[in-house]
């Protein structure tokens, strides 16, 4: 492995790099968003008492330690009980979106070197073509081995940078998905909440 990434010449120090800022996200990312950390089950289960049984407060405390999307969302809700429902509403829209952008930190950058590592190693591939070529007009074509070889180093870079971005922009677009799906979720919640709050007035 180490032979392959050494001959594929300079560009694979950059494509290394990004392959390991790719792994960190994802790791990362896999640790934020568990669903434990975004909607605790048992979060749920204890607002949702609280705000039957009346215990608005109880329940806007029990959102601030919470600490997780769920509990900011909700507790936006909670703040606004005593507004019409239009405010209340573009309260938990304006507090979703910040939320979203939490859940959604690192992915732009995923999704950067989903983009780039391909080009990277395009423009690998290039260097170690006008190489081969340089050599070929020295010492002619009378060689194959040398200029297979020269090809196959170029072809290198290609293969590391699809080898990084092909991964890296199926999790992309993956945690795109839970993140869309956790947001509807909470939404629905933050709502139901509001209209239980409502009907109780």
């Amino acid at each position: 492995m180490l032979e392959l990434l050494t001959r594929g010449g300079v560009m694979m120090i950059p494509i290394g790099l990004c392959s390991v800022m790719a792994l960190a996200i994802v790791l990362e990312r896999f640790w934020t968003l568990r669903r434990n950390r975004v909607i605790p089950p048992r979060a749920i289960q204890q607002v949702e008492l609280m705000v039957r049984h009346g215990d608005l407060n109880g329940a806007q405390s029990y959102c601030r330690k919470s600490r997780t999307a769920f509990g900011a969302i909700v507790l936006s809700g909670l703040k606004n009980a005593g507004e019409r429902r239009g405010v209340i509403k573009e309260g938990l829209e304006e507090a979703g979106r910040q939320e979203i952008i939490q859940l959604e930190r690192y992915l732009n950058f995923l999704g950067t070197i989903a983009q780039i590592t391909p080009l990277l190693g395009l423009l690998g591939t290039v260097i170690g073509m006008i190489t081969v070529f340089s050599v070929v007009s020295d010492v002619g074509v009378g060689n194959p081995t040398v200029l297979a070889g020269g090809i196959s180093e170029a072809l290198t870079t290609t293969a590391a940078g699809l080898f990084v971005a092909i991964p890296s922009l199926a999790l992309y677009r993956y945690f795109n998905r839970v993140i869309d799906r956790y947001v509807v979720e909470l939404e629905q919640f933050a709502l139901m909440i509001v209209e239980h709050i409502k009907s109780g007035h």
